[in-house]
């Protein structure tokens, strides 16, 4: 092969490449929330987190090459009262001292129709991790994004709330975690 072919075929293979390649996209955090939604005694309850990092590779034109990654500051859950704010951050529930980030990292994002997605991956929290998939909606504006999902979980299998606080009866075993992301 000629000097000249194999250039033009690097090129070509160069922008196949690029073609595919995801975009980071930046996160806006004051357009951006992440919260747990439980019952206690049988209150619905949604607490925010205040303190978070999300990245975002996306490709709409080709999912499969999007990435993401989210870290959450465990300690920065705000329940509605500094009391409890402070007792979640406690050893029996989410031991902030030892395990101060709760985290996800994508394993695979795939198309599951008009702005639909489905991801799967790796969730981490208090030193337990399991494979995750839950359902995606994406919403795009002119180069801006809006991911919109809900995580259900449940929170004895990542150790939440032990000792007398396992049982469900207080605090409900299942647990949402709900997401919207906004990013350019």
């Amino acid at each position: 092969m000629k000097t000249t072919q194999r250039i033009v075929l690097a090129s070509l293979l160069g922008l196949s490449v690029a073609a595919t390649a995801a975009t980071l996209l930046k996160v806006d955090p004051a357009k951006t929330s992440v919260s747990a939604v439980f019952k206690q005694m049988n209150v619905p309850v949604e607490a925010k987190f205040k303190k978070f990092n999300i990245a975002i590779d996306y490709n709409p034109a080709a999912p499969d090459a999007s990435k993401a990654s989210v870290d959450i500051e465990t300690a920065s859950i705000d329940i509605g009262d500094p009391e409890y704010n402070k007792e979640v951050a406690k050893k029996e529930w989410f031991n902030s001292a030892q395990f101060p980030k709760a985290t996800f990292v994508s394993s695979s994002i795939k198309a599951a129709g008009a702005g639909k997605l489905t991801v799967s991956g790796k969730l981490s929290i208090k030193g337990k991790t399991t494979d995750v998939t839950f359902p995606l909606t994406v919403k795009a504006d002119g180069g801006k994004y809006a991911f919109d999902g809900a995580l259900p979980i449940k929170r004895l299998t990542y150790n939440i709330g032990e000792g007398e606080w396992k049982d469900t009866s207080m605090v409900a075993d299942e647990v949402t975690i709900k997401f919207h992301v906004s990013a350019q």
